[in-house]
Formats: structure tokens, C-alpha cells, sequence
């Protein structure tokens, strides 16, 4: 069956905290209040449907937001432009399934059009490979390591540049086509469950 990639909807948040404290020891736990946050401030916040069933969910940031992760700060400190993964996280019987590359093929798509490069981190602790190894076969490449002062986890922080945003960036600068593809960034403003807005 097909993936489909899309906004995450403020009554799939229980199921994506379930999902992502389901994830292992690869991926950091989150709280409620620590989802609303993502919620209410990621830029990018999608998740991945397969066969009509939660699959996964990506979370992202531009640089220019508030993101109070010290791992953003890392990439902050040393680069101007980037687009921040924050977490991917398949749920664990739809890995290998393709779910994984669907979602960094969406959100190359988005930033390609935004920023110069793409960032994000992968914990070291013991069995990284095959997830050095996924993130080499889509061009990221390590440019150093963070000791996260608030885990003490080492991380191997990664960057991609995106050979396209040169070329988008000087041919439509910020204004870019109203074409139903190109998907526009999420704001904090949300329509709550009651239909009403905030």
C-alpha cells in the first residue's frame, strides 16, 4: 500500500507520543507538554499513513526559530542557514518499509526550497550503524560531535547540502509559485478540536 505523507493533526498527538516513547533508546523521550510545544512551534510536523494506520512522524525546524535544544544551538553557533531535523521516528513494525526515505524525500522537497542545507543528529550508543548508514545513502555527512549537556549523550551531528535552493533561491528569492506540491510552513496559530481558533 502507499505512504502518505501530511500535517499532523492535534488529535494524533497522544498517538504520536505513544509512538515516540515506543522508539527505543535511539530516540530521546518526549512529555506532553514537550509535544505541544513541537505542535505549536515545528515548522514541519507531518506524519506518515500506511494503510491507514499511523507509520511515523517527522518534526523539523528553520534556523531561525526559538528551538531551545542544545543540539540546535550546536548547529546554530557554526552555520546560518539550515533546515533542523529534530526526530523521525517509524514505528517499529513499518521500519524497512520505506516509511523512513518517504519521509526525508518530503522533507528534502520542503527545505530544498528554503534552505541551504539540512541538519540533524544521530545518537552513538551501541547499534548506530544502520542508521549511519540510512542517513549516508541520503548525503548526510558527519561535520562533528556534541556531548548533550542535559543527557550527557554523545551525538554525531550530520549535514546535506541541497543542490537545489542556490538556483530556487535566485530565481524566485522568497516568493515561490502557489503550486499545490509545494507545501507552506506551519504556523502557531491552530484550529483546536472544538473548531474554534486559538
Amino acid at each position: 500500500m502507499s505512504i502518505v505523507v501530511r500535517d499532523v493533526r492535534e488529535h494524533e498527538l497522544d498517538s504520536v507520543l505513544a509512538l515516540n516513547n515506543a522508539a527505543g533508546p535511539a530516540i530521546l523521550p518526549l512529555d506532553s507538554n514537550r509535544l505541544q510545544y513541537f505542535f505549536e512551534r515545528a515548522e514541519y510536523f507531518r506524519v506518515a499513513e500506511r494503510d491507514g494506520t499511523l507509520a511515523g512522524f517527522l518534526i523539523g525546524m528553520g534556523d531561525a526559530s526559538d528551538h531551545d535544544s542544545s543540539n540546535f544551538r550546536w548547529f546554530r553557533e557554526r552555520y546560518s542557514e539550515f533546515f533542523y531535523i529534530d526526530r523521525i521516528v517509524v514505528a517499529s513494525r513499518r521500519r524497512g518499509g520505506g516509511v523512513g526515505r518517504a519521509f526525508y524525500a518530503d522533507a528534502q522537497s520542503y527545505a530544498e526550497l528554503r534552505y541551504p542545507q539540512m541538519a540533524c543528529e544521530i545518537l552513538l550508543q551501541g547499534g548506530t550503524d544502520p542508521v549511519m548508514l540510512f542517513h549516508g545513502t541520503f548525503g548526510f555527512q558527519e561535520v562533528g560531535q556534541h556531548v548533550m549537556p542535559e543527557t550527557g549523550l554523545r551525538a554525531s551531528m550530520l549535514l546535506k547540502p541541497m543542490c537545489s535552493y542556490e538556483w530556487v533561491r535566485d530565481t524566485y528569492g522568497r516568493n515561490l509559485p502557489a503550486e499545490p506540491w509545494i507545501h507552506t510552513p506551519r504556523t502557531a496559530t491552530r484550529a483546536r478540536a472544538t473548531g474554534t481558533d486559538a
